[in-house]
């Protein structure tokens, strides 16, 4: 059984240079979690080929959750 989940970060670089990490969450604000790695490095690349704002999504492994 995989035990690793993956999340995507959103990171946001202002015009001093600092950047900021922001977890996505989903529809009930908990932290989204995504089962496997295929779904999820499509997720981010669908992400980063539409944003319009100049902001980078990274994938992200993490131990799944009970």
């Amino acid at each position: 059984m995989n035990t690793m989940s993956y999340n995507i970060l959103k990171v946001m670089t202002q015009p001093n240079g600092k950047r900021t990490h922001v977890l996505l969450t989903d529809g009930l604000s908990q932290i989204l979690e995504i089962k496997t790695k295929d779904e999820a490095v499509n997720m981010v690349r669908i992400f980063n080929e539409n944003s319009d704002s100049g902001w980078v999504y990274e994938l992200r492994s993490t131990k799944r959750r009970a």
